[in-house]
C-alpha cells in the first residue's frame, strides 16, 4: 500500500515537467491491470511513458512480472521507465520529476483493492497539483465474474463511481447476453460512463492517454472527498498474506491445497513458484474461482514468492498448509 507522507514537510524544486499528464489504471483484484499495463509499455511507439507499480502486498511480484527484474527502477529498451511504489507515492512521483529525461506520460497501476478517493486527492489536494495533471482513471473490470454487488467491495464499487472511463477485459469468456448485462450494471452504478473491451489488454494507446477526462474539483469537493477518504479507509476488510519459502513445493502437493485446503474467502492470489525437479520459475494466478501457471520467462528464480488476498481467514493455518506442500 502507498504509505501517507507529511506533504508540508516537501520542498518543491524548479521541474521542468510541469503539467505532466498522470493516467490512473485502477480494477479489482484480478481485472488485468497488469497486463494493459504491459502492453502499454510494449506498445509505446516513441512516447516516454513512467510507470509507477504498487508493490503487491509486501513483496514486489508486480513489478517482476511487468520487467522481469529486481531493480526498483529500470529503463526499458524503448525508452520507458518502471518502477515501484515501495514508500510514499507522492516520493516517487517526485523522484521520476526529477529525473533529466524527458517524459511524456506518468501511468499508476494500483493495487485491486485501492479506493480511487486517496489517489484522486494525491493529484487535487497536495502540492502534486501544480506538477502533474490528472488525465484519466481508468477502471478495469472482469466481464466475466462482475454482478451488481461487485464483491461486496466499496472500493470496487469506488472504482466505478469514480473512473472517467470502464474498460472490459475477459470478454472473450462471456457472450453477448451476458456482456449486455455487465454494461447496464455498470451504468446503474454510474449513468453515461464510456466502456470499451479490453481483453487481453489489447486497445489503441488513443483510448488510454491524453484524454483530458478527470474533471476539475473546487476546494468544497476536494474536501468531500478528504472527509469519504477517512471513512471508507478500512470498510472492505481484506487482509494480505504473503508466504515465501527458498525450498521449491510439491507439485502434487500444491494442487492439492489449490483444490481442496485453499479457503474460500481467498479471491485472489499472484506468485512466482518453482517446483521440485522443474528447472523453470511459474507465474501463478489465481482471480476467483479461476488459476494458471505458466512459465516466466525470465531468469529461474530460486525461492517462491506468494501473496494472497481474502477477507477473515486463518493466516497461522494457511501458513502451515502452505509449508506442508513443500518438498
Amino acid at each position: 500500500m502507498f504509505r501517507a507522507t507529511n506533504f508540508s514537510e516537501l520542498i518543491i524544486p524548479d521541474f521542468p515537467k510541469q503539467g505532466l499528464p498522470v493516467t490512473l489504471i485502477t480494477g479489482f483484484l484480478g481485472s488485468g491491470k497488469t497486463t494493459l499495463l504491459q502492453k502499454l509499455l510494449l506498445n509505446a511507439k516513441g512516447q516516454k511513458i513512467a510507470a509507477i507499480v504498487n508493490d503487491f502486498g509486501s513483496l514486489n511480484i508486480d513489478h517482476q512480472l511487468l520487467v522481469s527484474v529486481d531493480e526498483d527502477v529500470l529503463e526499458l529498451s524503448n525508452g520507458c521507465l518502471c518502477c515501484t511504489a515501495n514508500e510514499s507515492l507522492v516520493e516517487t512521483v517526485y523522484e521520476i520529476l526529477e529525473r533529466p529525461e524527458r517524459v511524456d506520460y506518468l501511468v499508476i497501476e494500483t493495487t485491486g483493492i485501492a479506493d480511487p478517493i486517496p489517489l484522486l486527492l494525491t493529484f487535487l489536494g497536495t502540492e502534486l497539483k501544480s506538477l502533474t495533471r490528472l488525465d484519466a482513471i481508468l477502471t478495469l473490470v472482469d466481464s466475466s465474474s462482475f454482478d451488481v454487488t461487485h464483491y461486496r467491495s466499496q472500493a470496487a464499487l469506488n472504482q466505478i463511481q469514480y473512473a472517467d472511463q470502464i474498460l472490459l477485459t475477459k470478454t472473450d469468456l462471456i457472450d453477448a447476453k451476458k456482456c449486455k448485462e455487465v454494461e447496464d450494471a455498470i451504468r446503474s452504478i454510474k449513468d453515461r460512463i464510456r466502456i470499451h473491451d479490453c481483453s487481453f489488454g489489447d486497445i489503441p494507446l488513443s483510448l488510454i492517454l491524453d484524454l483530458e477526462l478527470t474533471p476539475k474539483r473546487e476546494s468544497h469537493e476536494i474536501q468531500e472527498l478528504k472527509i469519504l477518504a477517512s471513512q471508507q479507509l478500512f470498510a472492505d476488510n481484506f487482509m494480505v498474506f504473503p508466504f515465501q519459502s527458498q525450498r521449491p513445493f510439491n507439485l502434487k502437493k500444491f494442487e492439492y491445497f489449490l483444490n481442496f485446503d485453499l479457503p474460500e474467502s481467498i479471491c485472489r492470489a499472484k506468485g512466482l513458484l518453482y517446483f521440485q525437479d522443474q528447472p523453470e520459475t511459474y507465474i501463478f494466478q489465481l482471480s476467483g474461482q479461476r488459476f494458471s501457471v505458466d512459465r516466466f520467462p525470465s531468469k529461474r528464480l530460486l525461492g517462491n514468492q506468494l501473496v494472497l488476498i481474502g477477507r477473515q481467514f486463518n493466516s497461522l493455518e494457511l501458513i502451515q498448509k502452505l509449508n506442508n506442500c513443500l518438498a
